[in-house]
């Protein structure tokens, strides 16, 4: 398979914006009520299969700088489910339906307050219900609201859009 210069350069940035955002937010990114700004990526795995590549590695990336060490494994292990999921309804970003995005935006928050939520209660005992809740509401402002105001502003932009679908 052959993949352009120009694929593995959006890839890489995308990796880089999400890893760089979730870093720098660390606070906000690494706490208990958790609001990853860069999860609003997400939804860009609606558009293409790459992302689903792209916004996992940034999240390995990201991980790595996690007061959890196991947040490597995991939480990228739920970015990755969650972005095949969305990839998968979105068909390849054929499907511009609002509610295909709503529901596609709901994937990362269930997967990682699944995920996520477990491995805090297993490595490290915290309440497996509190974990969900105070997960799954920092994902839901992160994906459901900031990523599908970002999908309708990156589909509102004609030229931006077709570079992130890789079209010429």
């Amino acid at each position: 398979m052959k993949i352009s210069s120009r694929k593995i350069t959006l890839i890489s940035c995308v990796a880089a914006i999400y890893a760089v955002l979730t870093i720098l937010l660390g606070d906000l990114s690494y706490a208990g009520i958790q609001i990853r700004i860069s999860e609003a990526l997400m939804i860009l795995c609606l558009l293409r299969k790459e992302y689903c590549l792209s916004l996992t590695l940034g999240c390995v990336i990201a991980n790595l700088f996690s007061p959890l060490p196991l947040d490597i494994l995991f939480g990228s292990l739920a970015t990755a489910i969650a972005g095949i999921l969305m990839y998968l309804l979105g068909n390849n970003g054929r499907n511009e339906k609002l509610y295909i995005a709503i529901i596609a935006s709901l994937f990362p928050v269930i997967t990682n307050a699944l995920i996520v939520s477990a491995e805090l209660y297993f490595f490290m005992s915290y309440p497996f219900w509190v974990s969900v809740l105070q997960i799954s509401v920092g994902e839901f402002i992160s994906c459901a609201i900031l990523g599908n105001i970002l999908l309708f502003s990156i589909r509102k932009n004609k030229a931006f859009y077709r570079t992130l679908m890789f079209i010429k």
